[in-house]
């Protein structure tokens, strides 16, 4: 059963960083793309970023790029997002999701870590 378990979380001051982490279990991820979504409190969902097990590609929500990066460690099977220069609207649930490379869809979601960043 594959299993997403996300840390990292917490309460920053605008300007500062954290690093996420999804620890990722269950199987092998090997053509799985890893991603990285947000919600805000009464906002839908948003994509943040994805990178591929295998290859390490990256994409990412075009306003972030530049603030945050994705990476993975394949030997852990943990995925990263390091968020930087963070400012208030980043504040979010973050979700890490896993699904097949082409499907289009992710089918395992971790249960969330907040991110509060205070002004």
């Amino acid at each position: 059963q594959v299993q997403l378990v996300e840390s990292g979380g917490g309460l920053v001051q605008a300007g500062g960083s954290l690093r996420l982490s999804c620890a990722a279990s269950g199987r092998t991820f090997s053509g799985y793309t890893m991603g990285w979504f947000r919600q805000a409190p009464g906002k839908e969902r948003e994509f943040v970023a994805a990178i591929t097990w295998s290859g390490g590609s990256t994409v990412y929500a075009g306003s972030l790029k530049g603030r945050f990066t994705i990476s993975r460690d394949n030997a852990k099977n943990t995925v990263y997002l390091a968020m930087n220069s963070l400012k208030p609207e980043d504040t979010a649930t973050y979700y890490c999701a896993t699904g097949v490379i082409g499907s289009g869809s992710y089918n395992y979601w971790g249960q969330g870590t907040q991110v509060t960043v205070s002004s």
